[in-house]
């Protein structure tokens, strides 16, 4: 029998609509696996210095100051310097020390999100990313939402606003949000730049605000005793007040807010010149020197802020509806600066707070294309930037919508998504530890997770509606996720198929006697009479020629919930039989791929043989789609199908 030369080239394709090469721009398993200012920089990028990369983070964390103190102090009242120490404390001796650690065990930016997804295996560990990314996409658009609507109050409190904007925050916020959409959708190409000149002039502007406010305390001593009288009237015992700090510090936790941020921004950090890709020393020690920074300089401006805001400010006009509601610092500013230094202020405060918003949106959209497309769990083009950025404003639009752009109802949803990040890399810390034999890590580590559980808990039972919105995210994920796995479940899921020296000499020994014949072999005993009786009843069945080479391919599935792998076929000779042995998520469609390659390697379309399987066709189905295998002839044809409609180039698939 003489074989049939198949043309390699591919049938023209039509041009794509430029609406959709525009959308879709970009996409590339690298450009689009690490988008947006914290990704992965290209090879010629050589980063920079970590100072700076800390104002891209900070963007994220020094923003919180346009609202964390009145957040404070309507939480805590006159309490709220105590409680901000509480969070202080907190923020240096927990979160910092843990993501230090994650610093070092994720040096490529991945997280601790990576940190527990390599803990549990098989469908466990997805399941438990999946989880996680819910309450990062809280954390991340809550972010994106609360930032942008405190910008709004910031532009309505102005007294040079016009009296029309009055009552329209929602209007407002929504138009920042659609700028910020719009930055993102022409291309945010370099944001460290920006991000250095917006933190210096906001944190200088803030000393001023603050130098100010310790003058005025100074000059009116009279001021601290009066809060200080009416802090003592309403708890008299120092324990009492302790007491009280540590109950309210849940509501306080949104300021522990960027150091997931600020892990997520290692890979643009420089380090040094002769660091190992695989674990960069000099990008390590300089992310854990930009955490420390960062949190060291937070923590003075809390505590400052807090102090200055709570003494100064009538604690009517914390709440909602009063001049210092969302916009303490900004209030100080007006009050005791003059109209036109707090004018410059609110400027400065809106810019950040909207930028605060880009940096989330580029935790984002680093976030979803690592995990999601790579599990089958979102559509090829989620890898591209413009299409997620459409996806994730529609989705802060709403959000916006339902809350009415408050600040204050949105702060318990954005600490439960802050919380839940800082206790998964706490915990994650904690197992990495123990696993190195770390005894005082391991119980340090323990201790500052059970910390943030129970803040965790608190904050849920207070503000339940943050865990309502996260368990939205986490729905939304899971029932759209699992339902592209099921849609893309038919693609060849192969990023690349590599043949070693054995299996390309079994190959071209076979091609030399005609056509490629592959008989499909469950490797279950693997001895010489099971190969012997599997080719017997194939050469029956499906009368492959009695003189005819085959060769068996056999699939093993290690993690079926696994979707795209790399294929390493390697060729093994026993028991009389030609075996080509291969790894992959799921049979059929490794079976496919392999039997694909063969054709573009040899030129010829090859043959596969199956058996029938006994069973019924629905437990197979849900066989194939959780572990991997099930009636494995009609899906691999169907991949087959899907993956080449031109029937002359479409490898041939025999049944008996």
């Amino acid at each position: 029998m003489t074989s049939t030369q198949v043309d390699p080239t591919p049938p023209p394709t039509a041009p794509a609509p430029r609406w959709r090469s525009w959308l879709l721009d970009g996409l590339s398993e690298q450009s689009a696996r690490h988008p947006g200012p914290h990704g992965t920089p290209p090879a010629e990028h050589k980063g920079h210095s970590w100072w700076r990369v800390m104002c891209l983070t900070g963007v994220d964390y020094f923003s919180t100051l346009g609202y964390q103190p009145g957040i404070a102090a309507l939480a805590a009242g006159l309490l709220s310097p105590f409680a901000t120490l509480v969070l202080i404390a907190l923020t240096l001796l927990g979160a910092l020390p843990v993501y230090r650690r994650v610093a070092k065990e994720s040096p490529q930016g991945e997280g601790s999100i990576a940190m527990l997804e390599r803990l549990l295996p098989w469908w466990a560990g997805k399941l438990l990313v999946l989880v996680l990314l819910g309450f990062a996409a809280t954390d991340f658009v809550i972010t994106m939402t609360l930032s942008a609507a405190d910008a709004s109050a910031h532009v309505v409190e102005n007294p040079f606003a016009p009296a029309a904007l009055h009552g329209a925050n929602l209007w407002i916020t929504l138009l920042l949000l659609a700028a910020l959409g719009a930055v993102f959708l022409k291309g945010f190409r370099e944001a460290i730049g920006i991000a250095v000149a917006l933190v210096g002039v906001y944190l200088v502007l803030n000393v001023v605000v603050l130098a100010t406010s310790a003058w005025q305390v100074l000059s009116h001593p009279v001021a601290v005793g009066n809060w200080w009288g009416a802090m003592t009237a309403q708890h008299s015992s120092p324990l009492a007040i302790v007491g009280v700090a540590l109950l309210v510090f849940p509501k306080l936790a949104l300021g522990m807010s960027g150091f997931e941020t600020g892990v997520a921004v290692m890979p643009q950090v420089r380090g040094d010149a002769g660091d190992d890709p695989a674990k960069p020393a000099g990008r390590i020690r300089d992310t854990r020197r930009l955490l420390t920074t960062a949190a060291l300089i937070m923590s003075v401006f809390l505590l400052l802020s807090s102090l200055a805001t709570t003494i100064l400010i009538p604690q009517k006009e914390f709440a909602p509806g009063g001049s210092a509601n969302g916009r303490a610092l900004a209030y100080l500013a007006h009050e005791h600066l003059g109209e036109a230094f707090g004018t410059v202020y609110d400027i400065s405060t809106i810019a950040i707070l909207w930028f605060a918003g880009a940096s989330a949106m580029a935790g984002l959209l680093n976030l979803v294309p690592r995990y999601l497309p790579r599990y089958g769990m979102a559509p090829e083009w989620t890898r591209a930037v413009r299409p997620l950025v459409l996806i994730f404003m529609a989705i802060a639009f709403g959000i916006t919508i339902v809350f009415d752009a408050s600040v204050d109802d949105q702060s318990g949803a954005y600490a439960t998504g802050v919380l839940v990040l800082m206790l998964s890399a706490s915990f994650a810390s904690t197992v990495a530890a123990r696993h190195r034999g770390h005894r005082g890590a391991t119980i340090g580590f323990g201790a500052i997770t059970l910390v943030f559980g129970y803040t965790l808990v608190t904050n849920v039972i207070e503000r339940p509606d943050g865990l309502k919105i996260a368990l939205l995210f986490i729905l939304g994920i899971l029932l759209t996720s699992f339902a592209s796995r099921v849609h893309r479940a038919f693609e060849l899921r192969a990023a690349d198929v590599v043949f070693d020296e054995t299996a390309e000499r079994l190959i071209e020994e076979a091609l030399a006697a005609g056509p490629l014949r592959v008989i499909a072999n469950e490797p279950d005993e693997r001895n010489a009479a099971d190969y012997r009786e599997k080719e017997y009843s194939q050469r029956e069945e499906t009368h492959i020629p009695d003189r005819g080479p085959v060769l068996f391919l056999e699939v093993l599935v290690e993690d079926s919930s696994d979707f795209t792998a790399e294929l390493h076929v390697h060729g093994v000779e026993e028991h009389g039989a030609r075996i080509l042995r291969v790894q992959g998520a799921g049979v059929p469609n490794t079976i496919a791929a392999v039997l694909m390659q063969l054709r573009e390697r040899t030129g010829q379309v090859p043959h596969i043989y199956f058996n029938w399987t006994e069973g019924h066709p629905f437990s197979h189905l849900l066989r194939f789609l959780v572990f991997g295998d099930g009636e494995v002839a009609p899906v691999a044809r169907e991949v087959l199908r899907r993956a080449e409609p031109d029937l002359r180039r479409r490898p041939r698939v025999h049944v008996g």
